[in-house]
């Protein structure tokens, strides 16, 4: 009986997105794995026309989760905006409709065009501001040699998304983006914080973990400064001991917690198991994209999973995962864990810290492991190419000529990592 109402509520939401145009695109949500999606791929109605209905049509509301401290009730699915720029404000425009009203961008994220494009919206849609929680990263400024140069180039960045965003405020600001080492939570940018919250120009604080998750929580749980932590997180991750005791000290303190990359994409892609998991989840009406976020939020220690979302298709079928009610079952479980077992050495799961000790003279191979991702999974071939050239020249030139058996004999996800390396360096270099 149960499943047959999960059967009821689905066909519902189908109803519901057809009466508003969307129908085509999300009828046919399982067949189309969500990586693949494109806006050429899809049939049906133009966004113009579906615009026109979706304004009589009252669509379902993604639900709310209490992000931690804040107090703030923001949408368990979150706008990641990598893929956005000036052009696509349909986009935008439609994921307000679904409830999804938390954005997350970035200084660095299109060159700066994923801000623009969300201040062009904002221009022309000023009543929607006080409607978003809008979310920022402060690119590239953890980089830099001091304390001192650090907190001068966070408010270089804040400056420059406000005037891009079309805003006076920031609802949460990353101020450390892609954090490695908790030694990065100085003194100096903890007083900065304050102080940007008394200007007004900042709501919370809070940084975003996409290697050595676990040290950088744990820590950030014994501080009283930050608000929110976005973090890696997926059921490639799951079953790190140390990741999720630092997960739980941070639910303990009261830190809002927000999961990125929750569809665990790894350095290798399309493989016989790959074509095995589609083939159940398919089975069972929906892709793996969506059982991946549907396993994430599963865990109610988070309050939001942020995706990336690069047109209304993909929008749709991440919508449907969070709306649908069917359960994941126990074998459905069983085969992700499975996957992640069998795919392991094609997922670097950032434990930046090992591969640092075994190469101290090359210092990038978890950078480079993500830069390598960023191509060959997510299609962001010029971003990866751009953040490889960031690498020290001098490093760079010493890429090919390390030996990486060392650090190969201690990656726990025993990827082969000489092979991986000289693949980032014939497609970024």
């Amino acid at each position: 009986m149960k499943e047959r109402q999960n059967k009821i509520n689905r066909r519902s939401f189908l109803k519901t997105v057809g009466a508003a145009g969307l129908g085509s695109a999300v009828a046919g949500m399982p067949l189309l794995p969500q990586g693949l999606a494109s806006a050429e791929a899809i049939a049906g109605p133009s966004e113009s026309d579906a615009s026109e209905k979706e304004q009589k049509v009252k669509l379902p509301q993604v639900p709310k989760r209490k992000l931690g401290k804040t107090g703030i009730d923001v949408p368990c699915l979150s706008f990641g905006t990598l893929r956005v720029d000036t052009d696509n404000q349909i986009l935008l425009r439609n994921t307000l409709q679904w409830g999804i009203n938390y954005w997350d961008t970035a200084y660095s994220y299109s060159n700066g065009n994923a801000e623009l494009g969300i201040g062009k919206f904002l221009s022309k849609n000023p009543d929607v501001r006080k409607k978003l929680f809008l979310v920022t990263k402060a690119s590239g400024a953890r980089k830099e040699p001091t304390p001192k140069a650090v907190v001068a180039a966070v408010e270089d960045r804040l400056q420059t998304s406000l005037k891009r965003l079309n805003t006076n405020y920031i609802d949460l600001y990353y101020g450390v983006h892609v954090m490695e080492d908790p030694a990065e939570l100085t003194d100096e940018l903890k007083q900065w914080a304050e102080d940007a919250k008394k200007r007004g120009l900042i709501r919370f604080f809070g940084f975003t973990a996409h290697q050595n998750m676990a040290p950088c929580l744990a820590a950030a749980a014994k501080l009283d400064w930050i608000d929110v932590i976005m973090t890696s997180y997926s059921f490639r991750l799951m079953q790190d001991k140390d990741l999720n005791a630092a997960i739980e000290a941070c639910h303990k303190a009261d830190i809002g917690l927000v999961a990125m990359k929750t569809l665990g994409r790894g350095q290798k892609i399309e493989t016989e198991e790959d074509k095995k998991l589609t083939e159940h989840f398919l089975q069972r009406g929906f892709t793996p994209e969506q059982a991946m976020i549907k396993i994430v939020l599963e865990d109610k220690r988070f309050s939001s999973a942020c995706v990336g979302m690069m047109n209304v298709a993909v929008l749709n079928q991440d919508v449907a995962a969070v709306l649908d009610k069917t359960k994941l079952t126990q074998m459905d479980k069983n085969v992700l864990t499975e996957y992640a077992k069998a795919t392991c050495s094609g997922y670097c799961a950032g434990c930046a810290n090992i591969c640092k000790s075994a190469l101290p003279n090359v210092p990038y191979v978890s950078d480079i492991m993500r830069y390598l991702m960023y191509y060959n999974s997510y299609g962001e071939k010029e971003m990866a190419r751009e953040l490889f050239a960031e690498i020290p020249r001098a490093v760079r030139d010493k890429l090919l000529s390390t030996d990486y058996r060392l650090a190969e004999a201690r990656c726990p996800q025993h990827l082969p990592i000489g092979e991986l390396v000289a693949e980032a360096v014939r497609k970024l270099a």
